[in-house]
């Protein structure tokens, strides 16, 4: 069967002549217009990613600032290790803040001071009374009695703002001072 088809040849008379000029013709101007519509709308598609690739030059630019290597891997893994520095050195303060915020409670940080005239046979206010106590109220009051015939100092363990023994109205004041 496929041996008659090989076999077959057309006559001249058969074989029929298209005139391409004539059938594109009228359709030409057509064409060209399309074509030309085409053209534009691929340059303002090239316009387009033009802006798009430039802006993603600036950004990369943006990231591998300070980067010798030129590469996004690289770059990337060098912005990973500065993260990963960063994080321990966050981890390390953070362990010192928590030291000094433990440290922070047994300092002295509340002071109160009264002075005072106890003797009216002295001239002027050289006694007093020093109250030095942590966060919590602990520390102690320091008493110093000025008298011609000398001085004499008194310290007094104070818990919780308050203390075993009698504390006289300055040293009571000074604590109040110290723990407003």
């Amino acid at each position: 069967m496929i041996g008659p088809l090989l076999a077959f040849r057309p006559t001249p008379q058969e074989v029929t002549a298209i005139d391409l000029d004539a059938a594109i013709g009228p359709l030409l101007s057509s064409i060209v217009v399309v074509l030309v519509i085409l053209v534009i709308a691929l340059l303002v598609v090239v316009a387009v990613l033009a802006r798009r690739i430039s802006a993603l030059d600036r950004r990369f630019r943006g990231m591998t600032r300070g980067v010798e290597v030129r590469s996004l891997e690289a770059v990337l893994d060098v912005h990973l290790d500065k993260v990963y520095a960063v994080a321990r050195e966050v981890e390390e303060l953070a362990g010192r803040t928590t030291a000094l915020e433990v440290a922070g409670r047994k300092m002295f940080s509340r002071v109160g001071l009264v002075r005072y005239n106890p003797f009216e046979e002295t001239g002027g206010n050289q006694s007093f009374a020093l109250a030095l106590l942590d966060a919590e109220g602990d520390g102690w009051v320091l008493s110093s009695l000025h008298a011609r015939s000398g001085t004499r100092v008194y310290a007094k363990a104070i818990a919780a703002g308050r203390s075993d023994t009698a504390l006289s109205e300055e040293e009571a004041t000074a604590i109040r001072q110290a723990t407003a």
